[in-house]
């Protein structure tokens, strides 16, 4: 088997016909048949069952998929490593990340990038979870990964700052005018929850914080996204813990962030499956340098309200 011939079928179960596949890798397709028969051949049963209208995996494709995606993958990824590995000049750089490093970390860095190698194209994938960006990077579909530490594999890792978690709050909230604020006084208030919430030790991180300081958080409201669960905490619905990044790249509106005490803090790291070499080691270098991107000095601000005041606001 060649890895064309692993091409060629993934590319055949994504588009779910010969057809269309034979379109997209531009070539025929009695020559796309060939190919797929002569894998099957070299595999030793058939892969697809072809359909009157279209394909479907057989027990013996479906077992043979997974593997096929990750060997198209990673070649592409060696592909790009090797281009990278030439200056950092020319090709592309495929990056990974959660959600809220996303929107509170990287448009920073991006736009430095863009300055300095603007002949690299940046590729961004986001993931919900630490848990789905982890297994994207062990698939192979990025070169990088920016978040907390990993919790798999053996890949090189690069501590790149440090993310401090913040409550955000209502701006007419009683805890408002407050810079700081105990846990356990917040007892009584509502919580809104994000899928993104990290988990520690198999539990939901609120659910272990709130539980060593006496209460369990009351739950009003589950958001998948960190930038719509601060809308919701802007918009009176309930308390949200948030790294301070994510508000401070303008995404709070008339909301407040609350630094906790004692503080919360989390590492922010860079990692891959190989040593970054050219374009990835260079971006990992430009982000190190970003650091840190959390902040000891937290005031009661609106987040939008004011930029000609960095001192005062989350920045």
């Amino acid at each position: 088997m060649s890895l064309r011939q692993m091409e060629y079928f993934v590319t055949v179960v994504e588009e779910t016909s010969f057809t269309r596949a034979a379109e997209l890798l531009h070539v025929t397709q009695p020559a796309l048949s060939h190919q797929i028969k002569a894998l099957e051949k070299s595999v030793g049963g058939e892969l697809l069952e072809r359909m009157p209208r279209g394909v479907r995996l057989t027990p013996m494709g479906r077992a043979y998929l997974p593997h096929a995606r990750l060997g198209v993958r990673s070649a592409l990824q060696a592909r790009r490593a090797a281009r990278a590995a030439a200056g950092a000049e020319g090709g592309e750089l495929h990056i990974a990340s959660v959600h809220s490093v996303a929107v509170g970390v990287l448009p920073e860095a991006f736009a430095r990038w863009r300055r300095t190698h603007p002949g690299v194209r940046l590729l961004l994938h986001e993931y919900a979870t630490t848990e789905a960006l982890e297994e994207s990077l062990e698939r192979g579909a990025a070169d990088l990964a920016v978040g907390p530490p990993p919790q798999h594999g053996d890949g090189p890792v690069v501590p790149v700052g440090e993310e401090e978690i913040a409550l955000v709050v209502a701006f007419d909230d009683p805890l408002a005018g407050r810079s700081s604020v105990r846990l356990e006084e917040l007892a009584d208030h509502a919580w809104v929850r994000c899928a993104m919430e990290p988990v520690i030790d198999g539990r939901p991180f609120l659910d272990l914080v709130c539980e060593r300081a006496g209460f369990t958080p009351r739950t009003v409201v589950r958001t998948e996204h960190t930038s719509t669960a601060v809308r919701m905490a802007a918009a009176g619905v309930g308390v949200v813990a948030v790294p301070t990044h994510v508000v401070r790249g303008g995404i709070g509106e008339d909301c407040v962030l609350l630094s906790v005490d004692p503080a919360w803090k989390r590492a922010l790291t860079v990692f891959s499956r190989v040593e970054p070499a050219g374009a990835a080691a260079a971006f990992t270098e430009l982000l190190r340098r970003s650091a840190p991107y959390g902040t000891g000095n937290i005031s009661p601000m609106r987040p939008n309200a004011d930029r000609d005041c960095p001192a005062e606001v989350v920045r």
